[in-house]
């Protein structure tokens, strides 16, 4: 309760703070398993086998799995040989 007054006490403390943390873009680095399904077109159960052999680099937060999206765009890469022409 004392963390929600405090926080839309200095919200309206400093109101310019906050307009500028809100344009500010937020780069998403971790991502859901429909997310990176989506990203790369792989199947829920391909990028399973991928994060649990080691090779996608995921974190469990509670119940939640979030997978790296660079290590994604990574693996991704590597498989069109896009990465060793660089």
């Amino acid at each position: 309760m004392y963390t929600v007054i405090l926080a839309y006490r200095n919200a309206h403390e400093h109101p310019e703070k906050e307009a500028a943390l809100l344009k500010e873009p937020v780069q998403q680095e971790w991502v859901s398993y429909p997310e990176a399904e989506r990203y790369s077109g792989l199947s829920h159960t391909t990028l399973w086998r991928y994060v649990t052999s080691g090779t996608l680099k995921a974190a469990r937060v509670g119940r939640s799995v979030r997978i790296h999206l660079p290590s994604l765009r990574l693996f991704m890469e590597e498989r069109t040989g896009v990465a060793a022409d660089k």
